[in-house]
Order: C-alpha cells, then structure tokens, then sequence
C-alpha cells in the first residue's frame, strides 16, 4: 500500500527536540499546527513492504524469541519506563503464547540517556548463551537486510562501513566481548529490540535516525492489531506511533540504527531514501 502525502517530513524532523519522546499531547498540536499533513512542502510517500515469510522463519523468529524467554521475564518491571512497565504487557492465549517482555539486542549498546563514552554488548548478549541466541537470529536478520538493500542502498553501506569500523575500534580499544559478537551479528543495523505481547503507546524513537528506515516484523497468532500514527493522521522514529493491544500471541522485532553508534564509529548519516524527488519512508 502506498499513500502519497503533502508534508515536508525533512522540515518536520528538524522541529524535533531529542527530549520529544511523543507523550506531550500539547506539545505535539504545536507541532502539528506548524508541520500538518497536507500542507505545502516536500511530499512524502508513505509506503507499506509487505514481505511473504515463509512458516519456517516464522518458526525461527519464535524459537529465538523463545531461547530469550528468562531475558524477557526480568525485563518487566512493576513501574517506571512504559517500555518495560508491567501495565502494558499481557499473556499471550491461554498462557502458552511467547514469555511477555522487551529486551534489546546490540552489539554496541550506550545505555540510555548515556551516549558518550563506550558502548558496551548489550546485557542479554553477554551470558553463556550469546552466540546460540546470535546463531538464532541470523536468518531472519538476512530477510530484513535484503529487504533493506534494496529500500535504502544508502543507508544499507553507512551501516556496513559503521559495523566495520566498530570492529576496528573494539580491538583497538579491546571493548569486551564486542569482537566475538560482531562475528556472529548478521545485519547491518545496530540494534534488535524483541517486543513481546506488550501494547505500545503513542511514542517517538529518538534516539534512531531520522534518515534512515527501521524494519518491524510482527508473527503470532493474533488478530485486531492496529497501528497509530497520529502525527500522519493514519490508522514509525520522527513519526508518533503506537500499536494497540491485540487478541492473542504476538511477538514483534524491531531492526533499527542507534546514530549514537555511528557517530562513535565515525560514519556520516545517509541521506533520505528519495523515489521521483520524493523522500520515501515507511510503514
């Protein structure tokens, strides 16, 4: 599906603060009094990829999801952050779906709110069992990547020459355990977060790149699944999104740049994926 929209969305980016994590409700009318859809700028094609992924993959992301099931269960929490805030999270049918929770996956991580300094692997790639759940993941990050290089050729080669020079300084610098995750990482993009049966308020992901594409694959058994993007109003990073909950199981992974991640590794940003002098971005 494609939909083609007046909204100068490289303009819209830039109104964005790091701070606007998309919850302030009148902050946001304001900014869409000064950005709204339909009004005279760069056009936007807002484009929906839908890849045919075989039952076997589908297999595959729920037996990586399952082998992260212990890693899932500790990340919810009784309060704080919504991302990992037990009010958003619920079983999956009859309690034999997926284990509910939200772990990232990284070979370089900077911890939130601390994006200086060195990355670190992320936490749930540092245990005995890193290199079978990297092993596991590695087939459906090939789907994504090939999707991506064909999308965003751009944004596929900053990520390759950011993951090379990441392993260059992570030996030079002799980061821990970074080397030996680099060699089992299959993708270009730096970060893998697992969602798993959790309703997603309306949100933006700011510390992504604008430019650049994330990839969301969701499989399970569930129906009535709706994402938001009120800043489009349509039922994305500089886009407010949020999916509501569903009924049933579902588990959905989130392939993404951190440009903390390749500002560290010295790679520019690419630019906007641009199709027939309109910047292209999707959904």
């Amino acid at each position: 599906m494609t939909v083609k929209m007046q909204i100068d969305i490289a303009r819209y980016s830039k109104l964005i603060s790091p701070k606007n994590t998309g919850h302030n409700e009148e902050k946001e009318e304001k900014l869409l009094e000064r950005c709204p859809p339909g009004h005279e700028g760069t056009k936007l094609i807002v484009t929906q990829w839908v890849l045919n992924i075989k039952w076997y993959l589908q297999k595959e992301i729920r037996a990586a999801t399952n082998l992260l099931g212990p890693s899932l269960e500790k990340s919810v929490k009784a309060d704080g952050n919504w991302r990992y805030n037990q009010e958003w999270f619920k079983q999956g049918s009859e309690n034999v779906g997926s284990t509910p929770g939200c772990i990232n996956l990284s070979p370089a991580w900077f911890q939130q709110g601390h994006e200086v300094g060195y990355p670190e692997v992320s936490a749930s790639l540092k245990g005995p069992s890193s290199e079978n759940i990297l092993k596991a993941i590695a087939r459906p990050a090939a789907i994504a990547l090939a999707a991506l290089r064909v999308m965003h050729p751009q944004q596929y080669f900053a990520g390759l020459q950011a993951l090379s020079h990441l392993g260059d300084k992570a030996l030079s610098k002799e980061l821990p355990q970074m080397p030996e995750t680099l060699q089992y990482w299959a993708s270009v993009f730096n970060s893998l977060s697992i969602i798993s049966n959790r309703e997603t308020p309306n949100h933006r992901d700011h510390l992504s790149i604008p430019e650049c594409f994330d990839i969301l694959t969701t499989v399970g058994n569930y129906s009535n699944a709706r994402m938001s993007m009120p800043s489009l109003q349509l039922e994305f990073r500089i886009v407010r999104h949020g999916v509501d909950g569903v009924e049933g199981d579902r588990i959905a992974w989130a392939w993404y740049m951190r440009d903390s991640v390749h500002i560290y590794a010295g790679v520019p940003s690419c630019g906007w994926a641009m199709v027939e002098g309109r910047i292209l971005t999707t959904m």
